[in-house]
């Protein structure tokens, strides 16, 4: 194992492009410790300790820990990520853009640019909606040291700058570097949490927090643990293979053709990307909960306060997003219409299937099914560490919510043990690794150099963002 990771400093370009992304995540790393100007650090660690549990505490993952400080890079990729998701919902709606979409290099590469431009809009307005709520302070917290529009100003510079210098990271990471640049600086931010992670849990244990059954609970959180990698990394690989039939042909001298493969669809095709833009859509109430007219409106109050984890409805629409997303993240990357029509370019047919409409409406089929399949084991993968974190809210539903409160407490309230590293966060660290390393392991095999998988198959990472 050690001889196929030497391999990778002996390809020059590989080696160069190894270091560089090192050297990229090293640079935002040393943002994370750079503080916004003016913000009391204390009283801003005990708002945080207080939201624990909430979808802030979602927020504050993506970002790598940077919101909880207030670093200068607080905001993380989530403008851009929130820009992409824009940029790709109005590719489908709407017929210029979906043109330029279809121009190839040139195209995508104005959408860029307007990616970019929004980013920027978007990183304005949330450093802006994050300076008024820590001007106003929580729960008779002073989470500014001079409150004033100076503050204001500075906070919205400071913040706006800092996203689009995380935007730039990941722009050069995928190009000089080894790919996956936003991915990676996600990845990034998760696993500097680790130490923080068995920190808390060795602390758990020695409060004793659950009496006699604090051994056995963290043991089976860390056998849960192993089952959850184990379980992403098996579905992560796992694929629904297509057979396909070429016909033989001449071409000049040659015959060519006449072979049969299989066209691989991926049970999770779109990744932990369904669950990152669920997440960023159901984050952007956050901007304005604690905001004053919010808290003043009783109305208002009870809507937002709704929309935090744990709640049914925030539950609710959780699901309904990432099964939203996943289906229309397929829609983006797999056109079955593209693929029927090369195979009939090339001589290809599915056995039994006609080409044309009837072989892409088969494709659009299982595709249709499998996404299902792979929205719901997102589902599973991202809601139930949530719900055990901070249980499901039952008992807060309109009406109803008195039938529910004799339920355990465990139920409604969670185990509270604090997993860091949940079903989310073990989703992108696993998915980001295996594309890593399958896109290092394809470098090494373009030149001649032994992969680190064995000979009987590579490792499959799923399609990177």
């Amino acid at each position: 194992m050690f001889e196929k990771f030497a391999n990778i400093f002996r390809v020059p370009d590989l080696r160069k492009r190894v270091l560089f992304t090192m050297a990229m995540l090293a640079v935002y790393r040393l943002g994370a410790f750079i503080p916004t100007p003016g913000v009391n650090a204390t009283a801003l660690e005990h708002f945080f300790d207080s939201q624990s549990g909430s979808a802030l505490g979602l927020v504050n993952l993506f970002s790598g820990g940077n919101l909880r400080r207030l670093t200068v890079f607080a905001l993380g990729i989530m403008p851009y990520i929130t820009a992409s998701i824009i940029f790709q919902l109005l590719t489908v709606v709407y017929e210029p853009l979906a043109r330029l979409q279809k121009e190839g290099e040139l195209g995508r590469r104005k959408i860029t640019q307007w990616t970019r431009y929004v980013t920027v809009v978007l990183g304005i307005v949330q450093s802006l909606a994050i300076a008024l709520t820590l001007l106003h302070g929580s729960g008779g917290l002073q989470l500014v040291l001079n409150p004033g529009p100076g503050f204001v100003i500075m906070t919205v510079l400071t913040l706006t700058t800092g996203t689009a210098f995380i935007m730039w990271l990941g722009e050069q990471i995928t190009d000089r570097g080894i790919g996956n640049g936003m991915s990676l600086l996600i990845f990034a931010g998760i696993v500097v949490g680790l130490p923080r992670a068995i920190e808390e849990l060795v602390e758990t244990a020695r409060t004793e927090k659950f009496g006699a059954f604090t051994v056995p609970a963290l043991v089976l959180l860390v056998v849960a643990m192993i089952a959850v990698v184990a379980f992403i990394v098996y579905v992560e690989r796992s694929e629904r293979r297509i057979p396909v039939q070429y016909a033989k042909r001449i071409v000049g001298r040659r015959l060519m053709g006449g072979q049969s493969t299989h066209l691989p669809l991926k049970v999770n095709s779109g990744g932990v990307m369904p669950v990152i833009f669920a997440a960023s859509v159901l984050s952007a109430p956050l901007l304005f909960s604690q905001a004053a007219f919010v808290r003043n409106s009783a109305f208002l109050t009870r809507v937002f306060d709704a929309l935090h984890a744990g709640e049914p409805w925030y539950e609710l629409l959780y699901i309904v997003a990432i099964v939203f997303f996943a289906y229309f993240y397929i829609s983006i990357v797999f056109r079955p219409d593209d693929i029927a029509d090369n195979m009939r370019k090339y001589g290809g047919f599915i056995p039994g299937i006609r080409p044309g409409k009837r072989t892409s409406d088969y494709i659009n089929d299982i595709l249709t099914r499998i996404t299902l399949v792979g929205a719901l084991y997102l589902i599973i993968i991202s809601i139930i560490p949530q719900i055990l974190i901070s249980g499901i809210h039952l008992n807060h539903l309109f009406l109803v919510g008195p039938m529910f409160e004799r339920l355990p407490l465990w139920v409604t309230n969670g185990l509270g043990f604090n997993f860091y590293f949940g079903g989310t966060s073990l989703l992108i660290v696993v998915g980001v690794a295996m594309d890593t390393v399958n896109q290092v392991e394809s470098q090494l095999i373009m030149r001649h150099y032994e992969g680190f998988s064995p000979r009987s198959g590579r490792i499959r990472g799923r399609r990177a963002w």
